[in-house]
């Protein structure tokens, strides 16, 4: 019963606004080993770099122009001596996009934002909502080991039909995503013309079905949901290791005879603890 009403909402006239709000919370890590200091003094400047505040910006404002909504306000700031933050302010697109382009299917998202025409007529109504997006950089080293992590805290949070779940490819694509640790939850409630409340307006039972096939296809995934609450979770780790893609200002050739395999123990090691949110405590001499 609960899943025909859920299908059929769309054509359920509400009362009101759609109250509902999605939330999209994920972290992204980049993971990499750089043994001097030197080359950690050179890891954390390049990352400043590579995702500042400029850059951040550029990626949330292409999410918003993906899931459909209006930018509103936009706060960024990048800070001394690292990591970068942007906060956006969003709203519900004007009506300008068929209402069954805006709803949430499960199928992947695409990885660049299409470009919506502007609206022929000049009286067009935006509801304001309390919808944003904001981003977090975290860089940082370990002086001992030589491992170094780059993590990006993401918020997209939206009330009304617009989803977050159709930027969700684009994101993971716009950062080098070793580990991708994804909740999305739709809270409160809306209320159509008879009283009636629903509390989600579209079929989902898995974040990974808003992924596309060739990204799952090269992560470890687990799922953890809680469907009569509508709070979704799925982690990813990438399956595969380059190490010359996780060494920096060095290459593998460069290496001496068996540091090889300590560099890669290190590095699992490092992304074992973060994808299961605990500290390995064997006797792992690394």
């Amino acid at each position: 019963m609960v899943a025909s009403v859920q299908a059929a909402l769309k054509k359920i006239k509400l009362k009101d606004f759609n109250n509902l709000t999605k939330t999209l919370s994920f972290n992204i890590y980049d993971i990499c080993f750089a043994l001097t200091e030197e080359q950690r003094k050179q890891y954390i400047s390049y990352i400043d770099e590579e995702y500042n505040a400029a850059r951040l910006t550029r990626i949330l404002t292409d999410v918003a122009n993906m899931i459909g909504a209006t930018i509103l306000n936009i706060a960024h700031q990048d800070y001394d001596p690292q990591g970068a933050s942007v906060t956006m302010l969003i709203s519900e697109e004007p009506v300008r996009i068929p209402h069954h382009e805006m709803s949430d299917e499960e199928a992947p998202g695409p990885l660049v934002p299409e470009v919506v025409p502007e609206p022929e007529s000049d009286s067009v109504v935006a509801h304001l909502d309390k919808s944003h997006i904001t981003v977090h950089t975290y860089p940082e080293s370990h002086p001992d080991n030589g491992i170094s992590t780059f993590r990006a805290d993401i918020d997209v949070s939206t009330c009304g039909r617009i989803s977050p779940l159709k930027a969700l490819n684009y994101l993971i694509h716009s950062f080098d995503s070793d580990i991708v640790i994804m909740d999305y939850r739709v809270r409160g409630f809306t209320r159509d013309v008879k009283g009636t409340k629903h509390y989600i307006d579209h079929k989902i039972n898995s974040i990974q079905n808003f992924i596309s096939k060739d990204t799952i296809e090269r992560y470890q995934t687990i799922d953890v949901n809680v469907y009569q609450e509508n709070i979704f979770h799925t982690k990813m780790m990438r399956k595969k290791m380059d190490l010359d893609n996780y060494l920096f200002g060095q290459k593998q050739s460069d290496l001496k005879p068996g540091e090889e395999k300590k560099v890669l123990q290190r590095l699992e090691r490092e992304m074992l603890e973060i994808f299961y949110g605990s500290n390995v405590t064997s006797s792992l001499s690394v």
